[in-house]
C-alpha cells in the first residue's frame, strides 16, 4: 500500500507542477509541438493491445495499416493507407488483392542492421496478421479475423498445439510477391476493409518483435508519421513524447472534405505535406480538474469540458455557444456527437446475476439514466435504448426500451426474481475507475439500486486494473463505454457474440444461440434493409436478456485553443494528429493572455 500511495503522491505533484509552471515559462514561437491530454493511462504500444481508446490513440500515430479513413469526409470514407490504391475484390467477394506501396520503410531502430529501418513488404502483413491470431500472444483483437480468413483459425489451433510455425502457409493469407498481398475469405465479410483500418491491423516488423520480446510493447517500431525515439521518452502513467519520423512515406493534407469544411477553414492547408508537428506530447491525467486547469493555461491544445466546468464554459442562454470570456481568448467550442454507448455490464458467468434474468431486468428498471445524463453530462447526450448509437444504420429513434427507468416496475420485477425488497440477495460488487467522476457515477448507481433494496459495494480501480478484472472474468458488475471502431452496427453487436467472450470484446460473456444465429446470418449480408431488419431482432434479444443496462449516447463538447488549425474530431479515426497544425506565433501571442 505504501508504494502505491507514493506513486499517487508523485503523480499528483507532477500534475500540480505542470499547472503551476505552464503559464510562467516562455513560449517558443517556433515550437510546433502538439500537446494532447489522455484521460487514462496507456497500457502498451503494441497493435495487439490496441483494445482501448487511450492506447489506440498513441499507437495510431506510430503504426499504420493497409487502409485508413479520409480525414474530413462524412460519412466516413476509407482510402488507401499502406495499400497502393484500394483493393481489388473478386466477383464472389471472397478474394481481395492488395498492392503494397513501394519505398515505405519501418522507422529506424536498433532492431535492424546499422539501425536503419528496412523497406516494407507484403510478407510483413502476413506475419503481423498471423501474430494477431497466434493464441500464445493472447490479443483481444483476434475477433477481427476469427473465422473469416481461409485456413487462419486452423493455423492458430495448430500453433496452440505446437504443430505449426509462422512459416506454415495459410491459404487465405499469402504474399504472392514483395508488393502483393492476397486475402481469401471463408465467406463474404463486409466489414473486412473497416477492420483493416483498425490499429489491431497495424503492421509490425518481425525483427523488432524478435529483438524486444515481451518488451516490444514498450519499444514500438512502425511505419507511421511519429515515433518513440527512445524508451526514456515514455514515463509510465505520466507522459509519452513522440517525434516526427524522418523516414515516413509522406502524405498531403486532403483537398476535399464534407459540406461546410471549406467555410470552417479546414481546407486551407490542402495539398501541404504532413505531418505539421515536429513532436507530439501525450500527458496522462486521469482527473478532470488538472486537465481543465492545464487547458486554461494553454498547456493542451484542446480538451473536453468536464461536468463541473460546463456551466462556466458555455453561454447561459445558449449552451451551444462558448462563454464570451473564453472566446475573447481565442478559444472555440466544438460539438460532435459521439458514436458510442455507455453501459453497465453484468458478468453473465456470475452465479447470481448470470442465471437470473428478472434480477438483471429489475436493476435496469431501477437505473435512472435521465437524471444520470443531467447530473453527470449536463444534458449532453441522449438515453440509450439499446447498444446501437444514432448515426449508425438500424438505429431507431422511436424505439423505447421496455426496461427503461420505472421504479415501481423495478420493485415488482425484483420480487419476481425471488428477492422482494432485496431480501435474500447478497451484496453485489460494482467495478469502476478510481477518478472522481467515475466514483461519483458509481455512487449514483449504488443509490439507484438501494432504492429497490439491492445492496452494491464499489471497487475502484486504475484503468489497467479495471481492464484486467473484466478480461479475466473477475468483475461482477462494471461501468464502461464502447466507442465505434467503424461505422457499422455489427461493431456493437459483436460485443454480444458468444465466440467473442472475454478476453475478446464480449466482456459480459453473453451467450444466446438465437442471437448467435442472427449475428452470423447478418455477416453474410451486404449493407441494406435486409441486414438492418436482422439487427433489429438482435437488438430486441439483448434488450430482453439484459446483459447490459443501457445508459447514454454521449455528445462531446471540446474547447480548442485559438492556435490550433485543422481540428475535426472523430470517434472512429485515431490517426488524426498528422493533420493537425499548431501556429506557434499565435500560440505565443494567445498564451500570454491566459
Amino acid at each position: 500500500m505504501g508504494s502505491m500511495t507514493s506513486r499517487l503522491v508523485v503523480a499528483a505533484a507532477l500534475a500540480l507542477s505542470f499547472i503551476a509552471t505552464g503559464c510562467t515559462s516562455k513560449v517558443d514561437d517556433k515550437d510546433t509541438t502538439i500537446n494532447y491530454v489522455l484521460r487514462a493511462n496507456v497500457k502498451g504500444l503494441d497493435p495487439l493491445r490496441a483494445n482501448d481508446l487511450y492506447s489506440s490513440t498513441v499507437i495510431a500515430q506510430i503504426y499504420e495499416g493497409l487502409l485508413q479513413y479520409h480525414y474530413l469526409k462524412r460519412p466516413f470514407t476509407l482510402e488507401p493507407g499502406l495499400a497502393d490504391g484500394m483493393p481489388v475484390a473478386s466477383a464472389d467477394g471472397l478474394t481481395h488483392t492488395f498492392k503494397i506501396k513501394k519505398g515505405v520503410k519501418f522507422q529506424d531502430n536498433a532492431a535492424f542492421p546499422d539501425g536503419k529501418g528496412r523497406e516494407l513488404t507484403a510478407q510483413d502483413f502476413v506475419y503481423s496478421f498471423k501474430r494477431l491470431s497466434d493464441p500464445k500472444m493472447g490479443s483481444e483483437g483476434f475477433w477481427i479475423f476469427d473465422g473469416k480468413i481461409k485456413g487462419l483459425n486452423e493455423w492458430a489451433t495448430a500453433m496452440k498445439d505446437g504443430k505449426a510455425t509462422y512459416d506454415t502457409v495459410v491459404e487465405g493469407l499469402q504474399a504472392t510477391d514483395a508488393n502483393t498481398l492476397v486475402i481469401k475469405l471463408n465467406k463474404p465479410y463486409f466489414q473486412l476493409y473497416y477492420v483493416l483500418a483498425m490499429q489491431f491491423a497495424g503492421v509490425v516488423p518481425k525483427e523488432a518483435v524478435d529483438k524486444y520480446g515481451e518488451e516490444f510493447l514498450n519499444n514500438p517500431v512502425g511505419t507511421g508519421p511519429f515515433m518513440l525515439k527512445s524508451s526514456g521518452d515514455w514515463v509510465r502513467n505520466n507522459k509519452i513524447t513522440l517525434v516526427k519520423n524522418p523516414t515516413w512515406r509522406g502524405q498531403t493534407y486532403p483537398s476535399e472534405g464534407a459540406p461546410g469544411d471549406q467555410e470552417k477553414g479546414l481546407l486551407a492547408d490542402a495539398g501541404k505535406p504532413l505531418p505539421f508537428a515536429e513532436r507530439v506530447v501525450f500527458t496522462e491525467l486521469v482527473e478532470d480538474q488538472p486537465r481543465w486547469q492545464n487547458l486554461m493555461k494553454g498547456n493542451f491544445e484542446f480538451a473536453e469540458i468536464p461536468n463541473d466546468n460546463f456551466e462556466s464554459a458555455v453561454q447561459k442562454d445558449d449552451r451551444k455557444k462558448i462563454n464570451k470570456d473564453l472566446a475573447s481568448k481565442g478559444m472555440t467550442l466544438d460539438i460532435t456527437p459521439n458514436v458510442d454507448v455507455t453501459y453497465i455490464g453484468f458478468n453473465m458467468k456470475d452465479s447470481v446475476l448470470g442465471k437470473n434474468k428478472a434480477l438483471r431486468q429489475a436493476m435496469a428498471l431501477a437505473n435512472d439514466n435521465t437524471t444520470l445524463i443531467d447530473k453527470f453530462y449536463n444534458g449532453r447526450g441522449i438515453q440509450a435504448q439499446g447498444p446501437v448509437p444514432p448515426g449508425i444504420s438500424s438505429y431507431d429513434a422511436n424505439y423505447k426500451n421496455p426496461y427503461a427507468f420505472n421504479l415501481q416496475k423495478a420493485k415488482e420485477t425484483l420480487a419476481k426474481a425471488g428477492f422482494p425488497e432485496g431480501k435474500g440477495l447478497a451484496e453485489l460488487t460494482y467495478e469502476g475507475l478510481s477518478d472522481s467522476k467515475a466514483r461519483q457515477q458509481a455512487e449514483f448507481f449504488v443509490q439507484n439500486m438501494a432504492a429497490i433494496g439491492v445492496k452494491v459495494k464499489i471497487s475502484p480501480n486504475t484503468w489497467p486494473q479495471f481492464q484486467d478484472k473484466i478480461k479475466t472474468g473477475k468483475a461482477q458488475i462494471f461501468g464502461i463505454a464502447w466507442g465505434a471502431d467503424y461505422p457499422d452496427a455489427q461493431n456493437f453487436f459483436q460485443l454480444f457474440y458468444s465466440k467473442n467472450m472475454s478476453p475478446g470484446p464480449n466482456d459480459s460473456s453473453f451467450n444466446n444461440a438465437e442471437f448467435d444465429r442472427l449475428y452470423e446470418q447478418a455477416l453474410t449480408l451486404a449493407p441494406g434493409d435486409a441486414r438492418d431488419a436482422i439487427y433489429v431482432k438482435m437488438r430486441d434479444i439483448v434488450v430482453e436478456e439484459s446483459p447490459w443496462i443501457y445508459n447514454v449516447h454521449r455528445e462531446g463538447y471540446r474547447i480548442i485553443n485559438g492556435w490550433v488549425n485543422n481540428f475535426k474530431w472523430s470517434d472512429i479515426q485515431n490517426d488524426t494528429l498528422k493533420y493537425m497544425r499548431v501556429d506557434p506565433k499565435k500560440r505565443a501571442e494567445l498564451k500570454s493572455k491566459l
